[in-house]
C-alpha cells in the first residue's frame, strides 16, 4: 500500500496558492523525498478509495476489548499561513512521530489548502477556509456514505466490520476548516446523531472562539455543532503561552477567547450546557517549560520541543479515557470536561 497520502485543494497541480476551481486532487507516494511534487503519483478518487480500502484490510483484525489498538485512518489539517512546502513539513513531522513503526497509528492523509494569511491578516485566511469548506465536505460526505453502508454490512456479518477508525487531527486555522466542513457535512447528512463519523477530533492550537461548542447561539460558520455531533470525542489542546492566538484573540476574538490559548469557555450560557459531554479541553502549557514563547504554537508537533505533546496525542487516538489520561499524568490536571469529577 502507499506510504504517503495527500489530498489537495490546492492549484496549479496541487502546489499553487489558490483554491483549484476543478475541486479536490488525491495523490499517493512511496518516495520519502515528498516535498516535491513530482514525487507523487496523482490518482483518481476511486483508485484512492480502493487503495485506502485494500490498505485497511492489512490491519489487524481485534477483539472488541484491543479497540484502544485498532488503526487510524487520519485526516490532518495544517494551520495558516502555510505554503505546500510547509504543508508537508507539518506533514512528515506527525507522520514520523505517530505513523511509523510496529506502534504507527495507521494511515495519515494530509489535507493541503491553500492557506496564505498572516497573523495580522484574518479576513483572507477565514475566506480562504469558507472557500474550501465546501470542498471538505465533498470528501468527507463521500467518506461518510462508505462508512454508513459498511456498518450496515457489517451489521448482519461482523466479519465483515472496519477493521480501522476515522479521525482527524486540526492545527491553528485548519481547526476552523474542519469547524465549517463538519457543519456543512452535518446539514448535508441531515444533522445526523445515531453515528460517529469522526472517532477522535483533536483539535491543537485551535483558532477558533472559545465558546464554538455552547449550544446557545448558532452563527454563519455554525459553530461546534457539526465537529461534536460527528465525533466520538472531542479534544482541544490549549496553552496560555502561544503567542501567535494571543495576537490572533487580540485581532478578531469577537468578544471571545481562542479556543487553542484560553481553553473551552466554562460559563454556560442561560438555559444551555457550557460544552457537550464528548468536548474536553487539556492545558499543554506545562509540556512547554523549556520551549522558547515563539516556537509554541507550532512545537505542538515537535518531538525534540515537546514529546509530551505527541506522547499525550498517541493516548488520545488510541481513545483512553481522559479521566486516566489526567490521573496518570499524561494530561493536565486542569484538563476540563463537563462533569467531571474532581
Amino acid at each position: 500500500m502507499p506510504k504517503y497520502w495527500m489530498i489537495s485543494l490546492r492549484d496549479s497541480g496541487g502546489i499553487g496558492t489558490n483554491r483549484n476551481p476543478d475541486g479536490p486532487t488525491y495523490w499517493v507516494s512511496d518516495n520519502d523525498a515528498i516535498d516535491n511534487i513530482t514525487n507523487w503519483e496523482r490518482v483518481t478518487f476511486d483508485r484512492f478509495q480502493s487503495d485506502l480500502v485494500a490498505a485497511s484490510g492489512q490491519f489487524p483484525d481485534l477483539r472488541q476489548e484491543q479497540h484502544e489498538d485498532q488503526k487510524h485512518f487520519v485526516l490532518a489539517i495544517h494551520g495558516y499561513n502555510n505554503s505546500w512546502t510547509a504543508s508537508i513539513g507539518f506533514y512528515k513531522s506527525l507522520f514520523k512521530d505517530l505513523f511509523t513503526g510496529q506502534d504507527g497509528m495507521g494511515i495519515c492523509i494530509l489535507l493541503s489548502w491553500p492557506s496564505k494569511g498572516e497573523v495580522y491578516d484574518y479576513l483572507p485566511d477565514r475566506q480562504d477556509v469558507r472557500i474550501c469548506a465546501d470542498d471538505l465536505a465533498n470528501i468527507l460526505s463521500e467518506f461518510y456514505d462508505i462508512l454508513a453502508r459498511n456498518e450496515a454490512v457489517a451489521a448482519t456479518d461482523p466479519a465483515k466490520a472496519c477493521k480501522a477508525k476515522t479521525s482527524i487531527i486540526a492545527h491553528s486555522m485548519g481547526s476552523f476548516l474542519a469547524q465549517v466542513g463538519l457543519w456543512h457535512l452535518w446539514k448535508r447528512k441531515n444533522s445526523p446523531l445515531a453515528m460517529s463519523f469522526v472517532n477522535q477530533m483533536l483539535m491543537v492550537a485551535a483558532d477558533v472562539d472559545n465558546d464554538i461548542f455552547d449550544s446557545g447561539d448558532q452563527v454563519g460558520d455554525g459553530d461546534g455543532e457539526g465537529i461534536a455531533n460527528l465525533s466520538y470525542r472531542v479534544t482541544a489542546f490549549y496553552s496560555g503561552r502561544d503567542p501567535v492566538l494571543g495576537v490572533s484573540a487580540g485581532l478578531k476574538h469577537f468578544f471571545k477567547r481562542r479556543l487553542g490559548r484560553s481553553g473551552l469557555d466554562r460559563t454556560a450560557a442561560s438555559g444551555h450546557p457550557a460544552t457537550p459531554d464528548n468536548v474536553w479541553d487539556t492545558d499543554c502549557t506545562p509540556f512547554f517549560t523549556n520551549v522558547p514563547t515563539e516556537e509554541v504554537h507550532g512545537g505542538y508537533f515537535d518531538s525534540t520541543k515537546a514529546p509530551a505533546v505527541l506522547k499525550l496525542m498517541r493516548q488520545v487516538l488510541r481513545g483512553v479515557d481522559r479521566g486516566i489520561l489526567v490521573a496518570d499524568g499524561l494530561a493536565s490536571q486542569n484538563s476540563w470536561w463537563p462533569n467531571k469529577v474532581a
